[in-house]
């Protein structure tokens, strides 16, 4: 009979709980408990379904992997709640996906694409900057976009946190009061996109991102949400583990 076990690790991240490096120092921090009993060591093994294990005295349990796509509009939060009284994307889902997590955020005033899922590995490989999973994204910014510009971001700008590049400046439409173009970067910083604009002359006056990896926003519109496809769930899969 083939052995139904798992590790501790694994399963926290199949119940979205955690990625499984964040389930090694809750373990090591005593905050997990299988049937009662902490445990710490990183080895230790669970039976889904069998074994009852819990987090900070919170019962953890797997649920079916689920991955969507939010079309998230302009003005909504990337957050679980808002002490003010903000508009947050779990208001754009059905209370059923609210057990999801975001990957990565967009800012208040950002819009396009965000996904959610409770599957940690994968999210957790997919924002880490050794995979360079690309993120692509339109802009509108005020004033012309020069060839210099676009040169200035693909070789690199200084900011606070250190350099930033873009992978790629393409469809670029100056215009004497705004200009159009897209850009990928392989990073997501806090607001970096805006940054970097601001270092050569431009203030982003619209931001939408089209694409996370190979997942693209496509046609979804604003606010609605869809399942992620089998094919873009493999294909996120891949991006999250190459070298």
């Amino acid at each position: 009979m083939p052995d139904e076990s798992v590790r501790i690790q694994k399963y926290l991240s199949q119940a979205g709980r955690a990625s499984r490096r964040e389930a090694e120092r809750l373990m090591e921090a005593g905050r997990v408990t299988v049937n009662g009993e902490v445990v710490t060591e990183l080895g230790s093994r669970v039976v889904p379904d069998r074994d009852e294990v819990a987090v900070d005295g919170e019962s953890v349990r797997v649920a079916a992997e689920r991955w969507i796509m939010l079309h998230k509009p302009s003005g909504v939060l990337t957050t679980r709640s808002d002490p003010h009284g903000g508009r947050t994307v779990y208001d754009l889902l059905p209370e059923a996906l609210h057990g999801l997590t975001y990957v990565g955020r967009l800012d208040l005033d950002a819009e396009g694409l965000l996904l959610f899922t409770n599957d940690g590995d994968t999210a957790h490989g997919i924002q880490h900057p050794s995979r360079e999973v690309e993120r692509e994204y339109w802009l509108e910014v005020a004033g012309t976009f020069s060839k210099s510009a676009g040169r200035a971001l693909t070789s690199g700008v200084e900011l606070d946190d250190g350099v930033a590049e873009a992978k790629r400046v393409f469809g670029v439409d100056p215009g004497p009061v705004t200009s159009t173009l897209s850009l990928v970067i392989t990073e997501g910083r806090k607001r970096e996109v805006r940054r970097m604009l601001s270092e050569v002359g431009h203030a982003v006056m619209r931001l939408r991102r089209q694409r996370y990896g190979p997942v693209k926003l496509g046609d979804l519109e604003r606010g609605a949400w869809r399942d992620l496809t089998e094919g873009e769930v493999d294909a996120l899969r891949r991006a999250g583990t190459q070298p």
